[in-house]
């Protein structure tokens, strides 16, 4: 069988103009990066004419043996345009971290991928690297206001700013800087965030334009001064020359699926610690272009779908006509506690079992948020019809149809009965929000661990809660709250599958993130940067002499 990687090195692609000319735009609307790549200019979304329809692909709570998101979003939209739809694919970046690590990139797999593949897993138009260097560029102006006579009055203490990079690398966690004397800054402990989990990836990806984005990085609060008042990156004269990096990164990136039909790549915050969808630009520029945008939100609908809905949708002011919930047999069997060996092995009591985590799922989505629902069964061949059955059981008893999607195996072709099942069920309603904003912080957490996650209540380390409490009395009470945590369970407890019951969602940290205009809320033992696995991604990754790259997936 044919890795992802052949599969994609042995398309054909089209020239991006033709593309482009797909969804109306002629050549003087895009700025080629390269044959098969381009930047639309994001002021496109100021266009006329009325929005098209939005799709929202989600999935259970991951598990090793792997859902498919990605590939189902990608196969999904190609179905659409088979059946005659005009449909724009609209997914996030992918991390170096995940690429090197063991998650993996971000354009599909199979016959369901975006390409050039290579090129989007790895520096594609170099956005992510852009909004690293405008986060160390604020970083770099906080240790040189305070080492040029600190007239802003900071407190070394509370700098809450961290730098970045697009690694996993555990040893940048915690660190000590600033040593060697005077003339080297002052010592502090300090550490790194993956570039994803910045706060600046998620300003890029709430903006509409430079006018927002200068005025979102400028609310950056970034230290504290000796008396306790917040510090922002306006303060320190940064967020100018941080729009100028960013300015050509705004513009949203057009490629293609291997059957040749439009996706925009653009943005791509992790949804375990940060809000994890592409950008609202991008979204917003699909649906001037198409009448369809097919997008995802990440890992589990407990996380990226929650986030979508809570806090995208109610910033950008859309809506999905609905939602499409990845589910596969061999992931359910894994929270119906089969091991990962095991999982090929026929097994419909496992499936049943852990079915509870589908049920969940749907119901959040279809009677908390109110929004229509199916399920994709995304198709493996060791699956058995009677595995298959317990599925179609269950969504028949949450009264939510469901489809067979094949397409990593046949592409568009293979989602053609899910995309007739979507359209079946699009019905434009308003959101049921989990929380309204007027509501304090600590209930907004509450609502989200009660009506989503299903815990008995919440415990705060002593940090937070005064965290919490200085957050309100700042004036920062009224934004949304983005609850980072495990993505492998609806607790923070990655060990607890299915659909847990009877636990309390532990909260260790709180940070605010002014600029994107939501408060992060750490729970359990997540991280803001990943380690790398025993065995990464990147020991099996090569490139020859002609610059063919092979064991990208």
């Amino acid at each position: 069988m044919l890795t992802d990687i052949e599969i994609a090195q042995a398309a054909t692609l089209k020239p991006i103009t033709e593309i482009a000319a797909r969804v109306g735009l002629d050549a003087d609307s895009i700025i080629p990066y390269g044959k098969y790549k381009a930047k639309l200019d994001h002021k496109l979304i100021r266009g006329s004419g009325p929005d098209g329809r939005l799709i929202l692909v989600t999935a259970i709570s991951p598990t090793p043996a792997g859902e498919g998101k990605t590939t189902t979003s990608v196969g999904l939209a190609d179905a659409l345009c088979a059946l005659g739809k005009k449909t724009m694919l609209c997914l996030r970046e992918p991390s170096l971290g995940p690429v090197f690590g063991i998650k993996g990139g971000a354009a599909g797999g199979g016959y369901a991928q975006v390409v050039p593949m290579e090129d989007i897993n790895l520096h594609f138009t170099g956005d992510i690297h852009a909004i690293g260097t405008a986060n160390n560029l604020l970083a770099a102006m906080i240790d040189n206001s305070i080492q040029q006579g600190n007239p802003l009055n900071i407190d070394p203490r509370r700098v809450t700013w961290k730098r970045c990079m697009d690694m996993n690398d555990r040893q940048l966690r915690f660190l000590v800087d600033g040593l060697g004397g005077k003339v080297n800054g002052t010592p502090r402990e300090d550490g790194f965030d993956i570039t994803v989990a910045s706060e600046i990836m998620a300003i890029f990806c709430l903006a509409t334009d430079l006018k927002d984005l200068k005025e979102r990085l400028s609310r950056i609060v970034c230290a504290y001064t000796y008396d306790g008042k917040p510090v922002t990156a306006g303060d320190l004269g940064a967020a100018g020359a941080m729009t100028a990096l960013l300015k050509d990164a705004i513009d949203p990136n057009l490629v293609q699926t291997l059957e040749n039909n439009p996706a925009i790549i653009h943005g791509g915050p992790f949804a375990n610690i940060a809000h994890g969808c592409n950008s609202v630009t991008a979204t917003k520029l699909s649906l001037k272009l198409a009448d369809y945008v097919v997008t995802e939100a990440g890992f589990g609908a407990d996380l990226g779908a929650e986030k979508f809905l809570d806090i995208k949708c109610r910033y950008a002011g859309v809506a999905p006509s609905a939602v499409v919930l990845v589910a596969t047999v061999r992931a359910l069997k894994s929270h119906g506690g089969v091991a990962k060996a095991d999982l090929g092995k026929p097994n419909a009591a496992a499936v049943r079992a852990g079915a509870a985590n589908l049920e969940r799922h749907i119901d959040n989505l279809k009677n908390g948020f109110g929004l229509p629902v199916c399920v994709a069964i995304n198709a493996f061949p060791t699956d058995t019809a009677e595995e298959m059955a317990v599925i179609r059981e269950v969504c028949e008893k949450s009264g939510v149809p469901c489809a067979l999607s094949e397409v990593f195996a046949k592409g568009g072709e293979g989602g053609k009965e899910l995309a007739q099942t979507v359209l079946s069920i699009m019905e434009d309603r308003p959101i049921r929000f989990t929380y309204p904003l007027e509501m304090p912080l600590a209930e907004k957490i509450e609502a989200v661990a009660k009506k989503i996650y299903r815990a008995d209540g919440v415990s705060y380390a002593a940090a937070a809660k005064k965290t919490l409490d200085e957050l309100e009395a700042m004036g920062y009470g009224k934004l949304p709250v983005c609850i980072a945590k495990t993505q492998y369970s609806f607790s923070d407890d990655a060990a607890l599958k299915a659909a847990p019951t009877g636990f309390t969602m532990n909260v260790r940290e709180v940070r605010l993130s002014a600029g994107a205009g939501f408060v992060v809320v750490i729970c359990g033992s997540i991280m803001t940067m990943p380690g790398l696995p025993k065995h990464p991604a990147a020991m099996d990754i090569d490139c020859d002499e002609n610059g063919r790259i092979t064991g990208l997936f």
